[in-house]
């Protein structure tokens, strides 16, 4: 029997991904610990290593495709000693688990609804209960018209007649397609619905228009990265009550300090940001402020001992957040060596999954593209993350004086359910308190 290489799970949250390259043809021969093959998941490009050994006989799914669900089956290897040809000719499971047991209808005891992707309620109880037992009306005789039990209960609910359809499964059979693409028509008396009971449901809604503009344009497909950021950030912007709060920050003396310390590890090829000092004093401002490094959940309150800061980097087709760990208890040199590493291999979509899911707070700066202020969205299931804006040249006092000063603007957004407003005000006090004082946070 050849051996069946499926769709891996490359983090814990991935239900499918898009093959993006096959690294092996058909014919090829594969160790264990080769790469055959590099899977896009919502956040990077990882590659897939070989586990048997063998040959590969049948590349079930193409390169590019998309929505390769986990734990589908990709390829075959023929093993040692096995005809590859023959493993080549065996018949391929489906490459998408959602759809195998349409084929299937035909065998004893399977309906349509284990296999459907997302069964509704009265769908799912369908599938679950056993078939109508012999002693119904109509039942075992050679005439019966033939249909699976779950097609047979949605006929019933929408109120179709069965003898009135023609089969697409095998043999003739009815399937839950067939009754979808039906129109309701004369049901057959049963029993009296309850009074609660709602109308026949409709046909199904016609798929959406494709969008049509005479605006000239380019229709570029979504990524999975797209799709997750959308899904996210309309999750976060729905589901969390948001509370903003905004302070102007001096930074002339974190300027200095930075300078002086750049001369210093010169020598050690590590020049720091900014933002590498930032993330510095955002984590340890969550350390002196505890009730802002939080996680809400709909019957706890989850309370982090250390502060892991997501940093939002900007990539070729999207956003992803690599997290310095304990941020609080390391010096900015490594922080600033972590960030480069972890940047560098985010923008190639290198990074592993537990380096950029997971954090205790997040971290955005737009200073660099001169944006003043901004509100930046939760990151869930953290409880808040900071937005820096652009440090200028503002008039400013400075001990009862009007000065010109470095100055720059940042605004915490707090999950309200978790952050109560005077606890998030006290985090960006003291977080403006360590960047104006900087050797408070290095020391």
């Amino acid at each position: 029997m050849p051996i069946e290489l499926k769709m891996p799970a490359l983090s814990p949250t991935m239900e499918e991904g898009t093959l993006a390259k096959w690294l092996v043809k058909e014919g090829d021969t594969v160790k264990s610990g080769d790469i055959m093959a590099e899977i896009e998941t919502d956040k990077a490009t990882m590659e897939f290593e070989a586990v048997d050994e063998g040959t590969i006989a049948k590349i079930v799914v193409p390169e590019g495709t998309d929505g390769v669900k986990v734990g589908a089956v990709i390829a075959l290897i023929a093993g040692e000693g096995e005809d590859a040809s023959a493993a080549a000719s065996a018949p391929a499971p489906s490459p998408s688990p959602a759809k195998a047991g349409e084929g299937q209808a035909g065998k004893a005891g399977q309906g349509e609804g284990s296999a459907a992707p997302s069964p509704s309620p009265s769908q799912s109880a369908g599938a679950d209960r056993a078939p109508p037992s012999p002693a119904k009306a109509g039942e075992g005789l050679e005439g019966r018209v033939k249909a699976s039990p779950l097609a047979r209960r949605m006929a019933e609910a929408k109120g179709i007649d069965l003898g009135a359809l023609q089969g697409s499964g095998p043999g003739g059979r009815i399937v839950k397609a067939d009754i979808e693409g039906a129109q309701p028509g004369a049901a057959p008396k049963v029993a009296a619905a309850p009074a609660a009971a709602p109308a026949p449901a409709p046909a199904p809604a016609a798929p959406a228009a494709p969008f049509e503009t005479e605006i000239p344009h380019e229709a570029v497909k979504l990524s999975n990265m797209r799709k997750t950021i959308a899904r996210r950030l309309t999750e976060a912007k729905s589901t969390i009550p948001h509370i903003y709060l905004t302070v102007d920050i001096r930074l002339d003396a974190l300027l200095k300090l930075r300078g002086e310390l750049n001369g210093a590890l010169a020598a050690r090829n590590v020049k720091l940001s900014v933002n590498d000092l930032l993330i510095k004093a955002l984590a340890v401002a969550l350390k002196q402020v505890p009730e802002c490094n939080v996680s809400f959940t709909p019957d706890q309150l989850i309370k982090y001992s250390r502060a892991d800061i997501s940093v939002a980097v900007s990539i070729p087709g999207g956003l992803i957040t690599p997290i310095v760990t304990n941020a609080d208890g390391k010096g900015v040199a490594a922080i600033s060596s972590e960030m480069h590493e972890l940047a560098s291999r985010a923008k190639d979509g290198k990074l592993q999954p537990h380096e950029y899911q997971g954090g205790t707070a997040s971290l955005s700066n737009m200073g660099m593209f001169g944006i003043k202020q901004f509100e930046a969205v939760i990151n869930p299931p953290q409880g808040m993350i900071m937005a820096i804006g652009a440090g200028e040249k503002r008039p400013y006092v400075v001990d009862d004086a009007l000065q010109i000063a470095t100055v720059m603007s940042a605004t915490g957004s707090f999950d309200h359910r978790a952050i109560d407003g005077a606890d998030g005000a006290r985090l960006m006090k003291v977080f403006k308190e360590l960047v104006e004082a900087p050797l408070g946070m290095v020391a």
